[in-house]
């Protein structure tokens, strides 16, 4: 039984919705942390509905928050529940996206997954084992799971574009050439990545920016 997640949205500036960027926030955030982005996204992508769902259970490592799965060493959990905890929330975002494009009346082509750290982690994940491929993957400081597996399961190969702050100090920033290596190896042939400098575990201007001209040029929004 999927869960339906709460989510928050802001309409696109032209009204007409053509397209969608879906907001995957991080640990212990929310889908409003990220929503704040649609308005300096908003005004060059004008066609563009921003959705950004919370995770669906709340965070013990952070109680006004959400989590997509828990993460032991924060939480304390075992790897059997954080691992139980990620197969349930693959099914929920999966779940989301489908209902997403039949509300919308939008197909995979026109929606791209922007996620942060864990939200990352899940649009890493869930993206390219959907049989039809979304418009394009944005991963802020986030990692590429289980990318042992990414070869044997991957169903669609969207474009990717991963970026890091080059002083992370919450998931370091060799995640980054990591997952791109993984990407590739699994058959990939887009795959792009900038690195923030002077930047933490965050999303700095210049990163948004690269993030910006992805979506219009990769995604075609």
């Amino acid at each position: 039984m999927t869960r339906v997640l709460t989510t928050g949205r802001k309409e696109p500036v032209s009204g007409d919705v053509r397209s969608c960027v879906v907001f995957l926030h991080g640990y212990g955030a929310n889908g409003a942390d990220l929503l704040g982005l649609a308005d300096p996204l908003g005004e060059h992508l004008p066609d563009t509905l921003f959705v950004a769902p919370d995770a669906p259970e709340s965070c013990a490592g952070a109680p006004m928050g959400y989590q997509w799965f828990p993460i032991p060493w924060i939480d304390g959990s075992s790897e059997e529940e954080s691992m139980a905890g990620m197969a349930r929330a693959i099914d929920d975002l999966d779940a989301f996206l489908d209902a997403l494009m039949v509300d919308e009346d939008l197909l995979p082509e026109q929606v791209c997954l922007v996620g942060f750290s864990q939200g990352t982690m899940m649009s890493l994940h869930v993206g390219p084992r959907r049989e039809d491929e979304v418009a394009g993957i944005v991963g802020f400081s986030g990692r590429l799971l289980q990318p042992e597996l990414l070869a044997d399961e991957v169903q669609s190969r969207p474009p990717v574009l991963l970026l890091h702050g080059d002083m992370d100090d919450v998931v370091p920033v060799q995640s980054l050439p990591e997952a791109a290596e993984a990407l590739q190896g699994a058959g990939w042939t887009e795959v792009y990545a900038h690195v923030m400098k002077g930047t933490g575990h965050g999303i700095a201007p210049d990163g948004l920016s690269v993030a910006l001209a992805f979506i219009r040029d990769k995604c075609g929004f």
